[in-house]
């Protein structure tokens, strides 16, 4: 049995899919669903059960001899989140009992961190998915959210370097880059911004983008490392199929793109052209903790054997359009 914490959500559904072709149909999901249409996100899947999180860990231990591996994808995952004791709990305490779960009970332990833990770094060699406590005691986030998930990876990372025997048989944790794609239309104002410039631009309209506050960056001319969930989903899946690997990685294309490649790359998967540009000034509440430049380095998770290439803006833009945001059924 696979648990999937977070698995209605943008990236926990998107592998739920592909655990499901992958011929994994033994999989409980644990999340909610309040009262939007987050549902839609898992209406497609096969599922062995559903488990609220406030049981999650009656179930784990009701199943503890079935349970192979535990994806920890449930977070306060909002980067505006100012309530501080929420991200913690969520994003550090309730991670770390999932942690000794699985190292009680031999079960593999894969979760989602995220580029947030990098702050305000420039230099492409900065993105670097070091997992030595040195290393990730240099890192200086810019939020609550990107503090909480840089505090987890930091005591996974010293555990599994001290006490290599009392850590799960597999840990791995993911430093997702800036990831796009369907089943994110729940998040409102913090989907991707590919995500939400694409209504405007598949009419025609103009996309609205952040001006930029740094001298050396043009309007439109931050730098993001845009990743296609599928591409995401299928490395959690690879990382199932070799219980070998653990370490922390990161998961991204490997090469930054300008705002206004994006918006034009997606205008033209929606037949428009250029994309019609218009710009809006940062929020002053954005401006000290708002990140110019992001580019995974990715060659950690290519020496451990993921090979699969990952697909560029302009790809990513074209499949995203013709096989969801021009569909009547927008949902994977």
């Amino acid at each position: 049995m696979i648990v999937v914490t977070g698995a209605a959500g943008f990236v926990g559904s998107n592998l739920l899919a592909a655990l499901e072709e992958a011929g994994e149909v033994d999989v409980t999901i644990c999340d909610t669903f309040g009262d939007n249409d987050k549902w839609k996100n898992v209406a497609k899947r096969e599922v062995s059960d559903i488990i609220h999180p406030g049981k999650l860990f009656d179930f784990l231990d009701a199943h503890a001899d079935e349970i192979k591996m535990i994806y920890h994808l449930g977070a306060s995952a909002y980067t505006t989140e100012k309530d501080t004791d929420l991200v913690v709990q969520n994003n550090f305490t309730f991670a770390r009992e999932i942690w000794r779960w699985c190292a009680q009970n031999n079960a593999s332990f894969l979760y989602a961190s995220s580029y947030s833990t990098y702050g305000a770094i420039e230099d492409p060699e900065g993105f670097s998915d070091d997992d030595s406590p040195e290393a990730l005691s240099k890192l200086r986030p810019l939020n609550p959210y990107g503090w909480s998930k840089h505090l987890f990876d930091r005591r996974v990372a010293r555990l599994a370097l001290a006490n290599p025997e009392k850590v799960p048989p597999q840990w791995v944790c993911l430093k997702l880059f800036n990831v796009y794609g369907p089943n994110e239309y729940h998040k409102g104002w913090d989907m991707s911004v590919v995500s939400q410039i694409a209504p405007a631009l598949a009419e025609g309209a103009s996309a609205k983008l952040f001006k930029s506050a740094h001298p050396d960056y043009a309007d439109g001319g931050q730098k993001r490392d845009f990743v296609w969930v599928g591409d995401v989903a299928d490395v959690m899946v690879w990382f199932y199929k070799n219980r070998d690997k653990s370490g922390i990685f990161n998961v991204g294309t490997g090469q930054a793109a300008t705002f206004v490649e994006m918006a034009h790359a997606l205008s033209d998967a929606f037949g428009e052209g250029e994309a019609k540009i218009s710009y809006i000034d940062l929020p002053d509440g954005l401006r000290d903790k708002y990140q110019y430049f992001t580019q995974a380095k990715i060659d950690k998770l290519r020496a451990a054997g993921y090979d699969k290439p990952f697909k560029t803006i302009q790809e990513g833009a074209k499949e995203y359009v013709a096989q969801y945001l021009s569909q009547d059924d927008k949902y994977r």
